[in-house]
C-alpha cells in the first residue's frame, strides 16, 4: 500500500514528515494524509518520488493496486513495528502526563475555592501520580522487571513444560 511505501522510505532516509513535505514542496498535512491512505495526484507522486530516490512508476503502482494491502506492499519489518510502538508508547505516556497535569490543577483550583483549609487534592493527585510514575518507568524501561528477557523466559519455560508434558 502506498502509505507504507512512503512512510518506510521516508523513515530509511531519515526524513520527518515536515522535512519531506517541505523537500518535495508539498504540505506537510498533504503527507500526512498520504500516510494514513489518501490517494495522491500524479504531481505529488513524482515529487515525493524524486526525494525519495525512487520510481515514480512504483509509488503509482501500488496507490492503484487494488489487490489487499498485505500483498499490495511488504509489511514492515519487526524492528520497525518495534519502533512505531514504542513512538506509540511514549506519546500515550505524555498524553497521560498532561492529562494527569490538567486534572490535578482543576482538582486544586476547586479544592481552593471550596475548603481552602484543609487540601484533600493532595491524595488524588499521589495516587494518580503514583500511577502516572509506574507508567513512566514502563516506556522508558527504567525498571525492567518485566521486560523482554522475562518474557523470553516466561515464553521458554511454558514451551518446555508443554513438550515435556506431551
Amino acid at each position: 500500500m502506498l502509505k507504507v511505501i512512503v512512510r518506510k522510505l521516508r523513515l530509511e532516509k531519515g526524513l520527518s514528515q515536515e522535512q519531506l513535505a517541505g523537500m518535495a514542496g508539498i504540505s506537510t498535512r498533504t503527507l500526512q494524509r498520504i500516510e494514513r491512505g489518501a490517494k495522491a495526484s500524479p504531481e505529488t507522486l513524482k515529487c515525493i518520488a524524486a526525494v525519495l530516490e525512487t520510481e515514480f512508476s512504483s509509488l503509482r503502482r501500488e496507490q492503484d493496486m487494488l489487490t489487499p494491502p498485505a500483498a499490495a506492499a511488504p509489511e514492515p519489518s519487526q524492528e520497525e513495528q518495534d519502533a512505531m510502538q514504542y513512538a506509540r508508547d511514549i506519546r500515550a505516556f505524555y498524553t497521560h502526563a498532561i492529562q494527569y497535569a490538567v486534572v490535578i490543577a482543576a482538582l486544586l483550583i476547586l479544592n481552593l475555592l471550596t475548603s481552602p483549609g484543609h487540601f484533600w487534592v493532595v491524595w488524588p493527585a499521589l495516587g494518580w501520580g503514583i500511577g502516572l510514575a509506574i507508567h513512566g518507568f514502563s516506556v522508558f524501561e527504567v525498571i525492567g522487571l518485566f521486560g523482554q528477557d522475562w518474557e523470553d523466559r516466561q515464553i521458554a519455560r511454558r514451551l518446555k513444560s508443554r513438550r515435556n508434558r506431551g
